[in-house]
């Protein structure tokens, strides 16, 4: 009888480029069987994305330039936001409803609804909000699978080097080089910062206390990344919708010379994006 040859597991490609991918309760069957589209779509933006140094020093609130891309080069595919209104009625009466947005829903024809939330730097908690949606959603039957892409491991415990490297490769060791760059510290931040490195005992070097500061208060352990997305799955946060759960990695991250966009104080203080 001929050997069947192997069957690589689905988003492979992403695998191989380090990305955290993480399939539950029957979510790989069902995209396999079901969505085949819905992978091939996700593997080829996913594939084709980059996060530019400049950028992740350079985002403040809201929307970052590297969300905005990879939002618009999923809304082309067709994954767009929805609000899902859920009704119930008595005897014919409207008695109650219930919405649900998400940023990123498509329907596939004789197949059924895919549901998308990325979460690059918000506040852990909005975690809990994606999977208690996609939970609602997916018992009412409005939903099949819930996907989130997120800050994977590789890339949460590289941004301090990267963070290091843009520093070091453009020379900055004080705050004036620092603001040149387009970064401005809050008055508190810069007081931490300078205390670390004009101490008289072991002082610090400039770049190391800035980034020390700077990845503490932007991507720090209360954001959005993958270790605290494993904390709620593991308590069984969502279950049982079928999930599908994406890590960006560090290999996206590249080191352009490009020019920071100036932050203000605000948005330096601003630890998360409303993303």
């Amino acid at each position: 009888m001929a050997r069947l040859a192997p069957v690589n597991p689905p988003l492979q490609s992403l695998r191989d480029k380090g990305f955290d991918v993480l399939f539950l309760s029957h979510a790989r069957s069902i995209l396999e069987g079901e969505f085949p589209e819905a992978l091939i779509e996700i593997e080829r933006v996913l594939s084709a994305i980059e996060l530019p140094i400049s950028e992740i020093i350079g985002s403040g609130g809201g929307e970052t330039q590297f969300t905005q891309r990879l939002r618009r080069a999923l809304a082309t595919l067709n994954w767009k936001k929805h609000i899902f209104e859920i009704g119930k009625t008595i005897d014919g009466v409207p008695r109650e409803s219930t919405s649900h947005e998400v940023d990123h829903v498509k329907r596939y024809v004789d197949a059924g609804v895919v549901a998308m939330e990325i979460e690059w730097n918000n506040k852990d908690p909005f975690y809990d909000r994606d999977l208690e949606n996609f939970k609602r959603l997916h018992a009412e039957g409005a939903i099949s699978v819930g996907i989130i892409i997120t800050r994977g491991q590789s890339l949460q415990e590289s941004l301090w080097d990267a963070v290091h490297r843009f520093a070091a490769e453009r020379g900055i060791d004080s705050i004036e080089k620092l603001s040149e760059n387009g970064v401005v510290p809050t008055p508190k931040q810069r007081a931490n910062i300078l205390k670390r490195v004009l101490r008289n005992k072991d002082p610090v070097p400039f770049a190391t206390a800035w980034a020390d500061n700077f990845v503490g208060n932007k991507f720090g352990q209360a954001t959005t990344h993958w270790s605290k997305l494993m904390h709620r799955v593991e308590r069984g946060v969502g279950n049982p919708c079928p999930l599908l759960l994406i890590g960006l990695p560090a290999s996206i991250i590249v080191f352009d010379g490009a020019k920071v966009e100036p932050l203000s104080e605000e948005d330096a203080a601003d630890g998360s994006e409303a993303a």
